[in-house]
């Protein structure tokens, strides 16, 4: 996506209700995100369906798999599932390939399997047909937990060394210290407000949970389990009674209060979306007047002469972190290896970040970006990392005193899908 011309590449982007369109990110599973509502009460279920993080995952042993050790001949094939935009080889814009250079510099030709969700990223991962995936927080530990994918070798990792610090040996791609993967890209979850409607900005959530809102019936939503967190999140501040501390990983209590919360605001929201641009056409024509949005989302909206604006509210935000994954059965490994180093130098990360819409995972990607694109993504910017809650499966294992008291994946999708009727 070249910064300055968004609006134009998002206009020759057709796109289908609930899909991804090529180059910018739709709902997860991140419109990158369906409403999966199969619920797992072993693990097995769990990995057959690929759509629910059983708690079962986290209570059996973390698989033993090795991690790779040399970086050998390439096989001459890699298979990757990615979001749409994320392995751009010509097809969509005969200016926007890195596929293309990255076969002619290692031999490797390139298959991609573009996933409209995270829950669909876990399914395929499953059928070991592919060597790598673009997984995001809400899929990485079903992965890992699921023996799907293999610890990687960061010392084999090139650019390693250039990404941020802080989005490495996070909780949504590694597990005791160990990484399950290479950075890519991510982003905030950010509050989009109309400013003719909201003459006064918002600077809470409140605006689109509390039942006095100026938006109310008039209030989008991301439409995934994985939004949840989002009133979890509000309520930690809202509600400290609750002492929610990761809006990830609510106990029995906890997820009822939020449960609670998204029933209340069921009444007052006018648009769930999966697909960002369902909700750019309704900021422009006026029936959406605050909600949840991504910054891409926000330059395409003023693009379209809508007159919004983006806050990131007291209480933070949540917000998406994706990861190459290694398959733990892939059959390209050496090809896999090498995009994973192909896909974090400076030049490539710049290129995916403005065709996407996105901060680089390699701040050194602001060499090559259009001047003001790295202050708009904040890419390098660790303090506001520190304000995002980025989306991690919700598992048992609550990670504290509270042991395996916490509401797994899989009911909240039941939930989400009671929720939404």
């Amino acid at each position: 996506m070249i910064f300055n011309s968004l609006p134009n590449q998002l206009q020759r982007r057709p796109t289908t209700p609930g899909s991804r369109p090529s180059g910018v990110r739709s709902p997860h599973g991140r419109g990158r995100l369906s409403t999966a509502v199969a619920a797992a009460a072993a693990l097995t279920a769990a990995l057959a369906a690929g759509c629910s993080g059983s708690s079962d995952a986290t209570r059996t042993a973390l698989p033993q798999i090795p991690a790779q050790q040399v970086i050998g001949a390439t096989e001459g094939q890699l298979n990757l599932i990615a979001w749409a935009g994320y392995a751009e080889d010509g097809t969509t814009d005969p200016k926007v390939d890195w596929v293309t250079p990255f076969t002619k510099a290692t031999g490797c030709k390139v298959q991609t399997k573009i996933a409209d969700t995270s829950d669909s990223m876990v399914a395929l991962m499953k059928t070991g047909k592919y060597d790598g995936v673009s997984a995001s927080g809400d899929a990485s530990l079903r992965l890992i937990y699921g023996g799907d994918v293999a610890p990687v070798n960061t010392s084999l990792l090139t650019n390693y060394p250039d990404i941020a610090d802080y989005l490495k040996e996070q909780p949504y791609n590694s597990v005791g210290g160990q990484m399950y993967g290479a950075p890519h890209g991510y982003g905030a979850n950010y509050l989009m407000y109309n400013r003719n409607k909201l003459p006064q900005p918002p600077t809470s959530w409140s605006v689109v949970f509390e039942k006095n809102s100026p938006a109310a019936g008039k209030i989008t939503a991301y439409d995934s389990p994985i939004y949840i967190a989002d009133a979890a999140l509000y309520l930690k501040s809202k509600r400290p009674d609750l002492k929610i501390k990761d809006p990830y990983a609510l106990d029995q209590k906890q997820f009822d209060a939020a449960i609670a919360l998204l029933k209340q605001q069921r009444a007052l929201v006018g648009q769930y979306w999966h697909n960002f641009l369902d909700e750019v056409q309704a900021f422009k024509i006026g029936d959406i007047t605050a909600g949840t949005s991504w910054q891409v989302t926000a330059l395409a909206t003023k693009a379209e002469k809508a007159p919004v604006e983006t806050v990131l509210p007291v209480e933070g935000a949540t917000g998406w972190s994706d990861t190459w994954m290694i398959s733990s059965r892939a059959r390209n490994p050496n090809c896999m290896y090498r995009w994973m180093n192909w896909i974090t130098t400076a030049k490539v990360q710049s290129q995916v970040a403005q065709w996407f819409g996105q901060a680089a995972a390699n701040p050194k990607a602001c060499r090559y970006t259009a001047k003001s694109f790295c202050s708009e993504y904040k890419i390098g910017d660790a303090d506001f990392y520190k304000k995002i809650a980025f989306w991690k499966t919700p598992v048992a294992n609550c990670g504290d005193d509270r042991g395996d008291s916490c509401v797994d994946y899989s009911r909240w999708s039941q939930a989400w899908a009671e929720i939404k009727g």
